[in-house]
């Protein structure tokens, strides 16, 4: 994936500051999930050559962005630096998302 591509990064990050979340088994495997998802469907977008196509994988990457963000707030971890990025994640997305209509 590209160094330039700096949602992907910042998705990348946060998947890894996910795994250092201190949660109930549950929610830590529902987190890891979804933070995994968030990356590897911006991997999938990046390699799609229509705009259509690469939407769908966009908007599945802030579906998996909100759910991290509710499993975050369920666990009261919403004054961490995980917390931070994955603002950023989300406002990043959200300018992809917007940009490419």
């Amino acid at each position: 994936m590209s160094k330039n591509f700096r949602t992907f990064n910042l998705a990348v990050n946060f998947y890894k500051q996910s795994l250092c979340q201190k949660l109930p088994a549950i929610l830590r495997s529902q987190l890891t999930r979804a933070a995994s998802s968030i990356a590897l469907n911006l991997a999938e977008a990046r390699g799609r050559h229509g705009l259509k196509d690469q939407l769908r994988f966009f908007h599945i990457a802030m579906g998996s962005v909100r759910e991290c963000q509710a499993i975050l707030t369920l666990a009261d971890l919403t004054q961490t630096p995980a917390w931070l990025t994955l603002d950023a994640l989300a406002a990043h997305l959200y300018n992809l998302i917007k940009n490419a209509k």
